[in-house]
């Protein structure tokens, strides 16, 4: 039998999905002029309009077309706590009932983002929360945007001369360069004057090291970079961070050197998850000296976050003070992470949102319980 009109219908475009250039393509697309798109971004960007109607500068026949051919599609907030520290943590439900979560870190100086790039994350990195929930499906580019879109319509009102929210970081769950279509056609729109309008120093990728989206990174979207480093050597960085044993430390290094060498020079971030008797004992530091030497970079020194499940525990207060000291000396920029709003669950490497599992990662590891996630039933 052959498909009638209804099973050839198109579904409508979602305008969230798409950046500056993907914009005046569409509307190029309807017989429209591309100044079009300009018009579209600044209603959702810089003034939170998703309604067709009040989109006043846009022509009576324009706004009825794109009510039958487009949409203004955003995941959908199914939980907002507050720590006492001020921090804030959402979790979003998406489409088919996943779920991720983002977080807000005010800071006197600045207001830091986290945001998620998957549902999961197929790394399985032992040292977080988010891994072991599993992967089910890279995010689309309205489902990190909109991450940005709703923190800003929750903290700022649309006020942009009272911005909240000075910095993005894809940190949250997942790994942003597995992502990476998606991921920097949303950085396009962190970027772009006509959406946030941040600076590349205000967006931050945080990587485990998938070294060939190093380099196209470099040459497509050159934000700042941090990396998750958290061990001075292969033998323990492949049982905390698998995807070394394809991309090994020397690799991932030269990667940076040439990733702070693109362009303008900039430092490269290195990400140290400090676990007690693990990765925190004073031949670790100067291995880390060593390993780092000559390397414009700073590096995050971050007391591990305990979840349901876990044997690793966080080191010391005096022994990361200890390690900090060291790669100090050596004349190594150091700075150690303030956990911040661990009473929500909402602390670095403790994000595991509500994941269908694809991986069957849940067969070999002890589950998270949803309520020690989720803090609330969202189902």
């Amino acid at each position: 039998m052959a498909p009638g009109p209804a099973d050839l219908a198109v579904e409508p475009a979602n305008l969230f999905d798409m950046n500056r250039a993907d914009m005046a393509a569409f509307f190029v697309g309807l017989g429209e002029k591309p100044y079009r798109a300009e018009q579209i971004l600044k209603w959702l960007y810089h003034h939170g309009c998703t309604d067709l109607d009040a989109m006043t500068n846009l022509s009576r026949a324009l706004r009825q077309r794109l009510a039958e051919q487009a949409g203004m599609v955003l995941p959908e907030v199914a939980l907002h706590e507050s720590s006492r520290d001020g921090t804030h943590k959402w979790v979003l439900r998406l489409a088919g009932g996943d779920c991720i979560e983002m977080v807000f870190i005010p800071e006197p100086d600045r207001g830091t983002l986290c945001v998620s790039s998957q549902v999961g994350c197929a790394l399985d990195c032992s040292f977080c929360s988010t891994a072991r929930q599993g992967f089910n499906r890279n995010l689309t580019v309205s489902e990190i945007i909109g991450q940005v879109w709703l923190a800003h319509q929750a903290l700022e009102g649309w006020d942009r001369d009272n911005r909240v929210i000075t910095n993005v970081v894809m940190m949250g769950m997942g790994e942003p360069l597995t992502n990476f279509d998606a991921v920097t056609r949303a950085m396009d729109l962190m970027l772009d004057d006509l959406a946030f309008g941040l600076s590349r120093k205000r967006v931050t990728l945080s990587t485990a090291g998938v070294v060939p989206a190093l380099d196209r990174l470099a040459a497509r979207s050159p934000v700042s970079l941090a990396v998750s480093l958290h061990a001075p050597n292969d033998e323990l960085r492949d049982e905390l961070v698998p995807l070394n044993r394809k991309y090994p430390i020397a690799e991932l290094l030269a990667a940076c050197k040439r990733y702070s060498d693109h362009g303008p020079k900039t430092h490269v971030t290195f990400e140290y998850v400090m676990i007690d008797g693990v990765n925190d004992k004073p031949e670790h530091a100067r291995q880390l000296v060593r390993l780092l030497q000559g390397m414009p970079c700073k590096v995050n020194l971050i007391p591990f976050n305990p979840f349901p499940g876990t044997d690793y525990r966080r080191s010391p207060s005096h022994v990361i003070d200890a390690f900090r000291d060291r790669l100090m000396k050596a004349g190594i920029i150091t700075i150690t992470r303030r956990t911040r709003g661990d009473d929500i669950d909402a602390a670095c490497g403790q994000l595991v949102g509500k994941v269908s599992d694809r991986s069957r990662r849940h067969l070999r590891w002890p589950a998270v319980p949803a309520a020690e996630g989720l803090r609330v039933s969202i189902t």
